[in-house]
């Protein structure tokens, strides 16, 4: 059974030395498709360069909350055309991050709107990021319709895990739930529906516990797969089937 890497950076250029040979151990782990989001207009032109260059990478289109800077007005009609014109599996990476110091609110509100209001047009599902903003989006996700997409790197409480699933998205996991530390995660892990969960890597970011400050890879999802079954108590080979399966169905 094949494994999901529901959220990696792959076209980012710490990548270009060694992308395709991180590809090729991805394949011999069975991690066979990858999903690529966007975080900037500027980069969508190389982000859909690269993932042309493997089956294995799916492309995300969107407009990343931590950037809010490099956004324009503008944006947005060019977003809508690339979705027109690419057929990207997801929009994203896009949400609220109001953990940011010096956020603006309203404006990145405002553009996440905008950008659901896309998702819902098309009929794509979210891959979505939000930290200390998940009573917020939920909202948006509600008054939008959207019922569909992933929760990158989940990192609520239990009562927002509900609210999430009960709209219908999944729970984004990875190298986070491999840290001592972070008991009440790995909590969250082993009692949610395992059909509420999506494995992920968010490489470079987010290494797992024994590679802290090292570039982060996709080839480790094969790892959060297999903390996820330690914690679940679980075999990795239920645990893949699943995730992949939760995951395959946000496509159809």
């Amino acid at each position: 059974m094949s494994l999901i890497d529901s959220h990696c950076h792959i076209d980012f250029p710490i990548f270009d030395q060694d992308r395709q040979a991180i590809l090729h151990r991805c394949q011999q782990l069975t991690i066979d498709t990858l999903f690529v989001p966007g975080v900037t207009a500027a980069t969508w032109d190389r982000l859909l360069t690269v993932c042309q260059q493997s089956p294995q990478l799916h492309p995300a289109l969107g407009m990343h909350p931590m950037f809010m800077a490099e956004h324009h007005e503008q944006h947005i009609p060019l977003l809508r055309e690339y979705v027109a014109q690419h057929s990207p599996i997801a929009i994203g990476e896009i949400g609220l991050d109001f953990y940011i110091p010096n956020h603006d609110k309203q404006s990145q509100s405002q553009l996440f709107a905008q950008q659901l209001a896309i998702a819902k047009e098309f009929e794509l599902p979210v891959l979505l990021h939000v930290r200390k903003a998940h009573d917020q989006t939920l909202a948006l996700l509600k008054k939008y319709s959207i019922k569909s997409g992933i929760v990158h790197a989940f990192s609520g409480s239990e009562q927002q895990a509900q609210a999430y699933i009960k709209q219908g998205l999944l729970l984004g996991f990875g190298g986070a739930i491999t840290h001592n530390r972070a008991t009440r995660l790995q909590g969250l892990v082993a009692k949610l529906p395992l059909t509420a969960i999506a494995l992920e890597t968010d490489a470079p970011d987010m290494p797992l516990a024994e590679q802290a400050e090292q570039r982060n890879s996709p080839e480790n999802v094969a790892l959060i797969a297999k903390k996820v079954a330690e914690l679940r108590q679980k075999t990795i080979e239920i645990i893949t089937k699943v995730t992949t399966n939760n995951v395959r169905m946000l496509l159809k």
